[in-house]
């Protein structure tokens, strides 16, 4: 038995102009109507979930009609509760009462507003971190109770504005722990090469380019017995200054204090096996390349490494690690050294200092400089 009555069949006829429907027609007909229904409403529900939905839509029965070539029904897209009436003379049917229309009322309408045209417009999300403030982007306000009325002394009110917290995504902040992690424990890895060459390559790091400079200071600050840590922590400061893509240039004034004090410093660890020398070296060269490349855009930075160097040189109170160090970096200077040289005779209290100096230092130092010097001009 169809689970359709042959009554919706014959109100169904009724609808379309068909009044003399016999009740063996509408029987025989029932069954059909629910074979077509069911395949209908088969096709929809794998339109449904090929949408990963769980629920089922008029499109989807839309889509169905449509891969069974037959005209998507329209009228039922609306999601305004439909209304149904009981159809006079049967007992059980119902249809659904549509509001009848005037054809004056639609011409006087006025008509909507025209869409807007498809177009793609681009815009910065951020400029060296800083996000712009432009419309395209969501302001970031500082909360209004953390606001405080204040007053100058002639009584007129200031507007005090919060500074705005630095956000950074979430991949970017388990980025910046993971590398902290293997520098200070797996700094002997391979997973700390392939994070090395992380840092030297990708081109999405400059908001944590200010976390790494305070790291990287934070942890020479407390670490100077900690050699492993100190060659990684130079080794980072390395990569990150051989990025293209990095705007480093202001994080100078953090990072340079970090490598002069791994070039100068009285004791490297705590054990005597470790070669700290080789560390110094690997400073020296680490600000010659810094003193290279922003030299032109810092022009005293170069004369000021240069003479905190030869002040360290020049100072019979440190010792000879220090001096060593010292002349690495004035040696790593490469062609500059004749600024050195011509420092050197500056002043009287420094050359009371060379004369105090063993001659041997001193002529270790000159013996560096024109190593330097001959490498330079390719000489043997």
């Amino acid at each position: 038995m169809s689970n359709v009555p042959k009554e919706a069949i014959e109100v169904i006829a009724q609808s379309i102009g068909i009044t003399n429907l016999s009740p063996d027609v509408a029987l025989a007909l029932a069954p059909d109507v629910e074979y077509r229904v069911r395949e209908i409403m088969q096709e929809a529900i794998k339109c449904m979930r090929h949408s990963r939905r769980t629920v089922l839509t008029t499109d989807d029965v839309d889509s169905a009609l449509n891969l069974r070539n037959v005209e998507p029904i329209c009228g039922f897209a609306s999601r305004d509760a439909l209304r149904f009436k009981k159809a006079a003379g049967h007992k059980d049917l119902f249809y659904i009462d549509d509001k009848d229309v005037e054809f004056k009322e639609v011409l006087e309408s006025p008509l909507p507003k025209a869409p807007l045209d498809t177009s793609v417009t681009s815009h910065w999300l951020a400029i060296e971190g800083i996000q712009p403030a432009i419309p395209e982007n969501a302001s970031i306000e500082a909360p209004s109770d953390g606001k405080k009325a204040e007053y100058k002394e002639d009584g007129l009110s200031v507007d005090v504005k919060l500074p705005i917290k630095h956000v950074l995504s979430r991949e970017l902040q388990l980025y910046f722990d993971k590398i902290v992690d293997i520098t200070m424990n797996k700094s002997v890895s391979i997973l700390f090469k392939q994070a090395l060459l992380s840092l030297a390559t990708d081109s999405g790091l400059h908001p944590l380019v200010p976390y790494f400079t305070c790291f990287i200071a934070d942890e020479v600050a407390r670490n100077l017995n900690n050699f492993p840590l100190m060659f990684a922590l130079m080794r980072v400061a390395r990569s990150l200054l051989q990025n293209e893509h990095l705007h480093i240039e202001p994080y100078l004034h953090q990072l340079m204090p970090s490598i002069i004090t791994c070039l100068v410093a009285k004791r490297l660890g705590n054990k005597f096996t470790e070669n700290h020398w080789e560390l110094r070296n690997f400073a020296a060269k680490l600000v010659a390349s810094i003193c290279k490349r922003f030299g032109h855009v810092y022009h005293n930075l170069q004369p000021r490494v240069t003479r905190t160097l030869l002040h360290a040189f020049l100072d019979p109170t440190k010792t000879f690690p220090q001096h060593y160090g010292a002349i690495q970096g004035l040696a790593a200077l490469g062609p500059s050294v004749k600024t050195v040289l011509s420092l050197f005779s500056a002043r009287s209290e420094e050359r009371k200092n060379l004369e105090i100096y063993s001659p041997k230092v001193f002529v270790y130092l000159y013996y560096q400089i024109l190593k330097r010097i001959c490498s330079f001009l390719n000489l043997k």
